[in-house]
């Protein structure tokens, strides 16, 4: 092994998984083979303790790895961001390391504490192919730095909640008050913890007129009055939009994508918004929207369901959670007025599922076209309601049944011989299935590429077989 160039073994090292094992057993050949490993790495994830031992050590430690281009650097401390100089302090530090030992990065997730702007702009200098970056940020919000990096397209900002300057505002404050007009290209935005007293987000939503995708999370507000009003200008474009947590402003960003934007094909909405709220949307919306993802236990019914099957024709995509109001009526009349459209069905911990027997039958005959499927976490789904539905699913790749804890191996067993076409399954948290159930279900089901069960279920038999016919078996 010692005659292969060192070329020749960094083109092998880079087509190695990303795994622990992988690194370990690479790292045991020779010191030689571990220089080479680090050497063609391109992504590397870290996650530190909040000690100034930490600063010492990453400098050394990103020495070794010169073709970064992906770095996630985590600091584990629930209460850093509480820590206003400290932290600011320490974090700042980091990122100075990280800028003068990586300048080749074009993503950066940098959660180590709130970054001062002038860290960020040093961070401009050292690192401008960076195309994605992930940080904290304390107030209050300065956002201009984000023009310094050209080549942006995809900005996630968390945003703590303290309210002192820091020594980096300070110093750039006479520049950063500015209302700078500078258009740029950002793609994907995402914004957790914004509150309504935040000024600095209008200046961000008056210059991101190319935006595709916007996430907000734990959000009371979009920013301060002037704000929402400059929110308009960037909705227009959005093809995803996700909202978190964010009772307090759902309806109002529903409202402003159904009157201002035509592009939305994909909708997440989790924890928040009103019935009425909800239903306008629904209504009044103008864009052809394919996937839908919602998780309402107490804010969706039959109503909504059945105005998606209205005015949503082209739904490909439904994911359902926790969805407590909804009944099989609403359901049905959503499965036969989409039969033909609608790919990806998810009816994750919808207790409706349990309750009324022969739904998932009758979901089944209308929904032919359908090739991923998610039951995950309905406990009391049994065998007979799971396989009188996938009889009729012929078409079929994908299969989640995490957590539906009276699923047994009978089910299994059926699965193999009915649904031919089966690439991916999940069966994690299963105790009804058994390790020989999963053993037959791994030796006949000739498509498989992934199933996701727990390594004590797998039978030497079952991995020998799994490897031969390459079929990724994990407990992920």
């Amino acid at each position: 092994m010692d005659n292969i160039c060192d070329e020749l073994l960094q083109e092998i090292f880079k087509r190695l998984p990303s795994t622990p094992s992988s690194s370990l057993s690479v790292s045991l050949v020779s010191k030689r083979w571990l220089n080479l490993y680090r050497s063609s790495k391109a992504s590397l994830s870290l996650r530190f303790p909040p000690h100034n031992s930490v600063i010492v050590s990453l400098s050394s430690l990103l020495s070794y790895y010169p073709s970064l281009s992906s770095l996630s650097v985590h600091v584990l401390s629930d209460s850093i961001t509480n820590k206003t100089n400290s932290s600011s302090a320490f974090s700042d530090h980091l990122l100075f390391i990280v800028s003068s030992c990586c300048s080749n990065l074009h993503h950066l997730r940098f959660l180590a504490g709130p970054v001062s702007v002038s860290s960020l702009y040093s961070l401009s200098k050292s690192c401008s192919q960076l195309t994605c970056i992930t940080v904290s940020l304390s107030k209050p919000l300065f956002l201009s730095w984000v023009v310094s990096f050209p080549c942006l397209k995809e900005l996630c900002l968390y945003i703590c909640p303290n309210e002192r300057v820091d020594d980096g505002v300070k110093r750039f404050g006479s520049f950063l008050n500015e209302e700078v007009n500078a258009e740029f290209g950002l793609e994907t935005l995402c914004l957790s913890g914004i509150q309504a007293d935040d000024k600095g987000v209008g200046w961000l939503w008056r210059n991101c007129r190319r935006l595709k995708k916007l996430q907000l999370k734990s959000c009371e507000s979009v920013g301060d009055g002037e704000s929402f009003s400059s929110f308009i200008l960037c909705v227009k474009g959005l093809q995803e939009v996700e909202l978190r947590k964010c009772r307090c402003i759902v309806d109002g960003v529903l409202l402003r994508l159904a009157e201002n934007c035509v592009s939305l094909n994909s909708l997440l909405v989790y924890d928040g918004g009103s019935k009425e709220g909800f239903l306008e949307f629904i209504n009044t919306c103008r864009s052809n929207l394919q996937k839908l993802d919602l998780r309402l236990p107490l804010d969706l019914n039959n109503n909504h369901l059945a105005a998606v099957a209205r005015n949503l024709r082209h739904l490909s995509t439904l994911r359902l959670q926790s969805c407590c109001l909804v009944t099989s009526e609403g359901l049905n009349t959503l499965g036969i007025a989409l039969q033909n459209s609608i790919e990806e069905l998810a009816l994750i911990n919808c207790d409706v599922v349990e309750r009324e027997i022969g739904l998932l039958a009758t979901l089944g005959q209308s929904l032919r076209m359908l090739r991923k499927l998610d039951l995950s976490y309905n406990e009391l789904l049994v065998d007979k309601e799971l396989i009188s539905m996938l009889i009729s699913c012929n078409n079929l790749t994908d299969l989640k049944l995490r957590g539906c804890r009276k699923i047994t191996g009978v089910a299994l067993v059926s699965i193999s011989k009915n649904s031919k076409r089966l690439q991916s399954v999940d069966i994690m948290n299963c105790p009804g299935i058994e390790a020989e159930a999963v053993e037959f279900f791994v030796l006949n089901c000739s498509q498989m590429r992934q199933l996701v069960v727990e390594e004590s279920k797998v039978s030497d038999i079952a991995r020998a077989w799994a490897l031969h016919n390459v079929i990724e078996v994990t407990s992920g």
